[in-house]
């Protein structure tokens, strides 16, 4: 894990670098309004995700590595070959995981956060679920599994082919020539995050396209259907807690609110969005029927309210930057305390980017778990030495914030404004 937290120690500035540039260049170029509310609630999401990740807080029902070593009918050698043909399974597998995330009630609560954002972009890309507890990964790598690939193979080209995901995220990349017949480009990827009903669950390949072309879910970009992104039930917040459970929140009280057993179980397998006649009719959700003709999500901010949203977003990202990069010095169990007050920071930040009076309560819980981990350990999670200073510097931090956060909420409350 300390090795991971490396990796994304290095990936994650260069990622975020990239974000703001394309933002930088929307503007500058094409005269692009910048929604920094969505772009910054992406990138909480993104580091609300590597914390999880970080903390392990997820369960593999049978692992790779078990699975081979059982069913393995011969093992290949480890040569650059047994990369590419480990990295095309890989692909094909993630395929028909993606295909299932989109056609399943139960499995579309962990893909709904990478869908949720009205916008298109890069920050987009790093919009991630926390709420994949279970993962069957697993099951999808047997055709691997029988070849007999070592586990450490699999585990060197998982997250490249995470992170060569990515790059598609942009509306400023246009066709790509030959290359669209071979792998995923910007523009089978705008058709894919858009839910006008030409595009809707088209283009589940997140690598190569040719799957799609092989199983009947391909879509060209249309030049006269302009992709409208997001989702048909909005989320209207700018929360990835929300986000994230939003959607089991609703199966759950679905399933306890229906009359029919039958209803109850099913609920779970059905199709996505589907939901019991008897609680459509009593309780009603929004749904988006006409999409050329719907409000985004907004809120209007003052200057001084977005210039606090980046400090404690620049904050945020140093925190979780020394969290990353210190995991050994940490140690367990202080991880976990660390990655509690992360999650609590995001909460505060995104509920206050929201324009609620809540956030003041969730800003007050950040700045008491800080300074109480100040007292705890005598410094932030030893950084004494290199850093004496530093302990005051975030005792005055958490101080200020409140009552900043505090004047904010109750003298300059953010408002919903319709595009």
């Amino acid at each position: 894990m300390e090795q991971y937290g490396k990796i994304l120690l290095i990936v994650m500035p260069i990622f975020f670098s990239l974000i703001l540039l394309e933002k930088w260049f929307g503007w500058y170029k094409a005269k692009e309004r910048v929604l920094e509310m969505d772009m910054i609630s992406s990138l909480s999401s993104a580091m609300s995700m590597i914390t999880k990740n970080v903390l392990g807080l997820s369960i593999t029902i049978i692992s790779y590595g078990w699975i081979e070593s059982k069913i393995a009918l011969t093992h290949i050698h480890i040569t650059w070959l047994t990369y590419v043909i480990a990295f095309v399974v890989l692909d094909f597998s993630h395929y028909w995981i993606h295909r299932i995330e989109h056609k399943i009630n139960f499995f579309w609560n962990s893909h709904i956060v990478h869908h949720s954002s009205e916008e298109f972009n890069l920050a987009c890309a790093v919009r991630q679920p926390i709420s994949s507890f279970v993962k069957i990964f697993s099951f999808f790598m047997i055709p691997a599994a029988l070849l007999g690939i070592s586990p450490i193979v699999i585990a060197t080209i998982t997250p490249i082919h995470f992170f060569a995901q990515f790059w598609y995220h942009t509306r400023f990349i246009n066709r790509m020539g030959f290359l669209e017949y071979i792998i995923v480009t910007p523009s089978h990827h705008r058709v894919h995050h858009a839910f006008n009903e030409e595009y809707l669950d088209k283009n589940m390949g997140q690598i190569f396209i040719i799957w799609d072309r092989f199983f009947g879910t391909f879509q060209e970009e249309l030049p006269n259907v302009t992709p409208i992104y997001g989702i048909t039930r909005p989320m209207r917040t700018w929360n990835p807690f929300k986000i994230n459970f939003v959607h089991m929140w609703l199966l759950i009280t679905d399933a306890w609110r229906a009359n029919s057993i039958k209803d109850k179980l099913r609920i779970w397998f059905m199709p996505t969005g589907w939901r019991p006649a008897d609680v459509i009719e009593n309780y009603p959700v929004y749904k988006i029927d006409d999409i050329h003709n719907f409000d985004k999500y907004d809120t209007k901010n003052s200057t001084l309210i977005s210039v606090l949203t980046w400090i404690q977003l620049m904050m945020l990202f140093a925190f979780v930057s020394y969290f990353l990069g210190h995991l050994a010095t940490i140690g367990s169990p202080n991880i976990f305390i660390y990655g509690g007050f992360i999650f609590v920071y995001i909460y505060a930040l995104t509920d206050f980017m929201d324009g609620n009076k809540s956030s003041l309560i969730w800003e007050f819980l950040k700045a008491a778990t800080g300074i109480a981990i100040l007292i705890y350990l005598g410094d932030w999670f030893g950084t004494s030495n290199a850093y004496p200073q530093l302990s005051n510097i975030l005792l005055a931090y958490f101080t200020i914030s409140v009552i900043v956060t505090g004047w904010l909420v109750y003298k300059k409350e953010p408002t919903l404004i319709i595009n």
